[in-house]
């Protein structure tokens, strides 16, 4: 099972200073490129392809950083048994390592939808004229385009062959402001904390800056690993989002290079239609260089429940997630609760919840009693293991010392020699580095199944859906009950407005290890995969048939999503459609299920006729 995470202030036409809250910012409209749009992209091979006196000009304009890409796999099928690629796949488990090699992506595919390839060629990026010099000559060239940072997309956006790879990597700089003011808006908004970050920086060392070093907080993912950019441009949950709204939500400027190689600022008051659909819209509006997030006062604590419940037969299980529905619905959703419960194969219900802000006697009243509950449930359900309720230093919730000094278990440390002690990351998300997607699908449960009338409707489909495969409840992935500034917030992003009422996003996959199709030894069980990927949609199904319009997040969801505009944007996406052809015509930007992509053959080569 994978393991992861209409507020408008008006502007008079007058400009004048007005109180912002944190966090929330205007919206308007911008002027944008007019480029041409070809009919396709050109492969190695093809006359248009460029010449090797081009490709040398392109690394002259960037200082020496384009790189002629090579798989690491080539070891590997030279000789598959050999020393050099057992080494390969243990590094594969290591998502510094992956992350530090331009060929690589931290999944290695997906069964039946797209597999990890390199570029032909990548520029790695130092600063945003390198990557306008990118731009701009992959759009004179008609050249596939590709961006990553992180490379945590399970999607596959974040790699294609025959293409010019954008390696953010090293664009990885953390600065953080006392007093920040959006670029043009110094009489509109006022100034507040924040955090600058470069494309290619990760959560764990913006966490460990902005919180151990700086004693603030900044919204961000789950899974440290994941890099900021995306995050945020995909939405952006973490484990205290009922309390801190989305990353998107708190991003207050950014810089982009868009179509036409113009590095450009997007902000409430500059480019503001553009700011607006970088908050979630997804990676198609052009290249994200640096982003600035608000940052907010950090509580005394955070903390964290952890226990695992077995019951004995079915009926036992159905009520233990019904009392849970109950539980949950009553007391706990709320601006102090978020990240995960799983109902599992076996009648395990496992809970790993974080809160913020309450210390252990408050956490312990509030759970008080449903653990009660179970303690005194009788035989037919009992704790596998028992309730651990404990909080802590919220200054040393991603502090690197902290957590391998005090809690070794918790994390895993880049084990390569001379890695900075600083590269860390949860034991939990193991699993995930390099692993290889079998199915993976997400639908966000809409708070209305909770009112009293609706709560024995969602436990049984709970139920059902569990008895075909495990689920993830993630609620820190789901808005309602969090404070109404953070609904308002969230309503001036891009991100579905689904996420508003919804309390939870279910999430049900599968993966193997690091693999490779055809690779001897290391290739994926296919024929296992897709069983899986059956089971997988069909308990899915039994929850999307709770909901009227089930919504899914585009960071999370499946490669074959059904109707996937309405999915990830909702009535959004009309708005997201006409920036971006305002921004990007010629359709420079793709990705599988981005905005605009159906104008596109699915690998990005090829427009359709009509389009």
């Amino acid at each position: 099972m994978i393991n992861r995470r209409r507020f408008l202030t008006g502007v008079a036409a007058t400009p004048v200073l007005v109180g912002t809250p944190p966090c929330i910012v205007a919206a308007a409209s911008a002027d944008a490129p007019v480029l041409a749009a070809p009919a396709s992209r050109v492969r190695p091979g093809d006359p248009q392809w460029p010449s090797g006196a081009d490709w040398d000009r392109l690394r002259q304009h960037t200082g020496g950083r384009l790189i002629a890409v090579q798989s690491p796999l080539g070891a590997c099928r030279e000789a598959p048994v050999g020393q050099t690629c057992r080494e390969f796949f243990r590094e594969m488990k290591n998502p510094y390592y992956i992350g530090d090699d331009v060929a690589l992506t931290q999944s290695t595919g997906w069964v039946d939808a797209w597999t990890s390839q390199p570029s032909v060629y990548a520029v790695a990026a130092d600063t945003a004229n390198d990557v306008a010099a990118a731009v701009n000559f992959a759009r004179e060239h008609n050249l596939r385009l590709v961006v990553k940072g992180g490379g945590h997309s399970y999607l596959g956006t974040s790699n294609a062959p025959d293409s010019l790879l954008i390696w953010t990597r090293r664009m990885n700089a953390i600065t953080l402001h006392d007093a920040f003011v959006p670029q043009g808006c110094e009489r509109r908004q006022t100034a507040q904390p924040a955090v600058s970050v470069g494309a290619g920086a990760i959560w764990e060392h913006t966490y460990n800056a902005v919180t151990t070093q700086g004693g603030r907080y900044v919204q961000g993912g789950g899974c440290i690993t994941v890099g900021v950019a995306g995050l945020v441009l995909g939405g952006g949950f973490g484990s205290y989002s009922k309390n801190y709204g989305t990353a998107a939500a708190s991003l207050l400027e950014a810089e982009i290079v868009t179509a036409d190689g113009a590095v450009r600022i997007a902000n409430a008051c500059t480019h503001p239609d553009l700011f607006w659909a970088l908050k979630g819209g997804g990676g198609t509006f052009g290249v994200v260089t640096r982003l600035t997030l608000c940052t907010h006062a950090l509580p005394e604590q955070f903390g964290f429940v952890s226990t695992s419940i077995h019951a004995a037969s079915d009926d036992a299980f159905r009520r233990l997630i019904g009392r849970f529905v109950d539980f949950y619905a009553d007391s706990l959703m709320n601006p102090h609760w978020g990240e995960i419960v799983n109902i599992r194969a076996g009648r395990r219900l496992d809970i790993a919840m974080a809160s913020q802000g309450l210390d252990d006697p408050q956490a312990e009243a509030i759970w008080h009693p449903f653990l009660q509950w179970v303690a005194e449930a009788g035989v037919d359900i009992a704790f596998l293991t028992p309730p651990v309720l404990r909080s802590g230093r919220a200054r040393q919730r991603w502090d690197p010392a902290f957590l391998k000094a005090r809690i070794p278990s918790a994390v895993q440390s880049d084990s390569r020699p001379g890695a900075s002690p600083d590269n860390i990351f949860w034991s939990a998300n193991l699993a995930e580095a390099g692993h290889f997607i079998h199915g993976y699908e997400s639908v966000w449960l809409s708070a209305s199944l909770l009112r009293t009338e609706q709560r024995t409707r969602l436990a049984d489909a709970l139920f059902d859906a569990g008895r075909i495969w495990p689920i993830e409840l993630h609620f820190q992935k789901g808005l309602a009950g969090a404070a109404p500034e953070v609904i308002a917030a969230a309503t001036d992003t891009a991100t579905n407005p689904a996420v508003r009422d919804a309390f939870v996003l279910a999430i049900i996959g599968s993966e193997g290890p690091p693999a490779w199709p055809g690779l001897p030894g290391y290739a994926p069980d296919l024929p296992a995969a897709r069983r899986d990927a059956v089971q997988i949609g069909k308990a899915t199904d039994v929850l999307r048939e709770i909901e009227p319009e089930p919504a899914a997040y585009v960071a999370e969801s499946s490669f074959f999503q059904g109707e996937w505009q309405r999915a990830y944007w909702g009535e959004n996406y009309q708005r997201l459609l006409e920036i971006k052809r305002r921004y990007d015509p010629s359709g420079l930007f793709f990705v599988h299920h981005g905005v605009g992509s159906e104008e596109w053959s699915e690998d990005g080569f090829t427009r359709l006729a009509g389009q």
